[in-house]
């Protein structure tokens, strides 16, 4: 489904609810309930809010984005705000922990969110309307509505944790205090739609029983609930359809969106007349700068620590604890025509999925040149995203070089396969967790960056763990397994979050990035406070201090 579906499906409705009279006419582009309470006018209503999961269409995209690219990466060890220091300066603030209510992008990311909220609740009150819905048709409906819901909501949980949670019933937008604990009003709706929700997709971008599942097994697991988590992910894992695909880059290409690997997969488009905000327009500052493809804006850079994070020992495992003591060798301070040699030391492939950077192919754009695509090397280092960057030929239409209609992998198989090994590691099962994570592992050795020649880009080895030593071994075997399968996916923050240690991990980061990014001096992660940012402070002006309390 893409956004412009609804504007096509709302004025079917409208047309369709007009009076032979002008003088009762609904004025053409407005909807209303007594339009829209139809079976075509609730599935307009409900395309509108599945519309929204992207981020854009409630005011400014780039601090609302699905991607998480900011409070999910940035605001941890994975990436730096990148471009220049007076750029968006903002994010530099959140980067850097500080706690400051009344910048825009929070307040942004709020009303993207709880827009979505409404949409959704919209939905659910026009299905109870409708009289030409079976009941079967309703429960659907409902079933994909109250998801949504839940899924809006669960987005606040994770950023601002003490939130409003607003129903259909609500009535009152102004007074919505946030003295409650939504966590089990998040699982009814998501359980609900397990309850509902058919088993298998009517179309690739709606929810399915899976989907529903699979949220509710993270909802659980941010609340360290295994024993409530464990039946769900076993439950997708052993019966569900989904499987790793070959290629770990199967995962972030157009040409192989909606995989099996796919559980809830975020729709983006090009070429459709949204004027490019259809493709993945949250994202659009997060290109390679200069000559480069895209050519702005040089932001969501990847950090020195995340690119160290994927060094491998002589066997192909990861350095758990010695990983960041020495760097891969980058071009940082060297021009792009200045020679330079690439690190020559064992990698992970996934590497160079993830990340740009100098001497190695760029998807099939050409070799990355270095800093020629950097906005300020001195500020946001070497390396640029690269994730999730079109390949040429296969974004036709883009209406901007910077519309993208690769698609935000929400959810995929490889997420809850490491959420079960997390499951069997705290159970002390470690054959299941070393099983799982070795399953991960092997599908990363399968496919690798070539040059021109066809030969790998880099010196690539990863291998299987042989064993699993004891729990705490395990542990962090897995919890480093997710940072290399899930980096620059906006994952990571809210992981070190729900693990406990963010402030250990950020701290340390900090103390060591530094004296590379100067920028960060004096930066730190408060534990007891830093785990969740600020409450919009336009929010609490709007329903007064009482109401709408802050973070500590």
């Amino acid at each position: 489904m893409k956004k412009t579906l609804l504007t096509a499906i709302i004025c079917a409705a409208m047309m369709a609810s007009c009076s032979e009279s002008f003088l009762e006419t609904t004025p053409l582009g407005v909807g209303n309930e007594q339009s829209l309470s139809n079976k075509t006018g609730v599935n307009a209503v409900l395309i509108g809010a599945y519309s929204l999961l992207d981020g854009v269409g409630s005011g400014p995209v780039n601090t609302s984005s699905v991607s998480n690219w900011i409070y999910g990466s940035i605001a941890s060890d994975d990436a730096y705000k990148g471009s220049d220091v007076g750029d968006q300066a903002q994010i530099t603030t959140i980067e850097r922990y500080i706690p400051q209510a009344d910048i825009g992008a929070y307040n942004d990311k709020w009303v993207a969110v709880y827009d979505g909220v409404s949409r959704s609740n919209n939905a659910i009150k026009l299905t109870g309307l409708a009289t030409d819905m079976t009941a079967a048709e309703k429960a659907q409906s409902l079933g994909e509505a109250r998801f949504l819901r839940a899924w809006y909501h669960f987005e606040a949980k994770k950023l601002w944790n003490m939130v409003p949670y607003v129903d259909e019933n609500v009535t009152d937008y102004i007074n919505l205090p946030n003295d409650q604990d939504i966590w089990p009003l998040i699982e009814a709706d998501f359980q609900f739609a397990i309850d509902n929700v058919s088993a298998t997709k009517a179309q690739v971008g709606r929810v399915s029983k899976w989907t529903a599942k699979a949220a509710l097994a993270k909802v659980h697991m941010y609340q360290r609930d295994y024993t409530a988590a464990k039946p769900l992910l076993e439950d997708i894992v052993t019966n569900g359809p989904f499987s790793l695909v070959a290629n770990f880059h199967e995962n972030f290409r157009i040409a192989t969106e909606n995989n099996a690997e796919s559980i809830f997969e975020v729709q983006m488009s090009v070429g459709d007349g949204g004027a490019g905000q259809n493709g993945s327009w949250g994202d659009n500052y997060n290109f390679p700068y200069g000559s480069a493809p895209g050519g702005c804006c040089g932001f969501y850079q990847p950090s020195q620590n995340l690119v160290n994070a994927f060094k491998t020992d002589a066997a192909g495992l990861p350095m758990l604890d010695t990983f960041n003591d020495v760097d891969v060798t980058n071009d940082e301070g060297l021009s792009s025509t200045d020679p330079f040699t690439p690190y020559a030391g064992t990698l992970d492939p996934r590497l160079d999925w993830t990340v740009g950077r100098r001497g190695l192919p760029f998807l099939n754009w050409g070799t990355h040149p270095g800093k020629n695509w950097i906005r300020d090397q001195s500020f946001g280092g070497p390396y640029t995203f690269k994730k999730f960057f079109a390949y040429n030929g296969e974004n036709a239409g883009a209406e901007s070089p910077r519309a993208n209609a690769n698609n935000y992998r929400a959810i995929r198989f490889a997420d809850i396969l490491l959420m079960r090994a997390e499951v069997a590691v705290e159970e002390n099962d470690l054959a299941t967790a070393l099983k799982i994570v070795n399953q991960v592992r092997t599908r990363a050795a399968n496919v690798v960056v070539t040059d021109a020649a066809g030969r790998p880009a880099a010196n690539y080895l990863v291998k299987p763990y042989p064993a699993f030593a004891s729990q705490d071994y395990a542990r962090k075997a897995v919890r480093f397994e997710r940072r290399l399968e899930l980096a620059m996916e906006g994952h990571r923050h809210f992981d070190l979050v729900r693990w406990g240690n963010a402030d250990v991990v950020l701290n340390a980061y900090l103390a060591k990035e530094s004296k590379k990014r100067t920028y960060l001096s004096g930066a730190t992660f408060v534990k007891g406070k830093s785990e969740y940012f600020p409450i919009p402070q336009a929010q609490i002006d709007i329903m007064g201090s009482s109401v709408l309390k802050q973070n500590p």
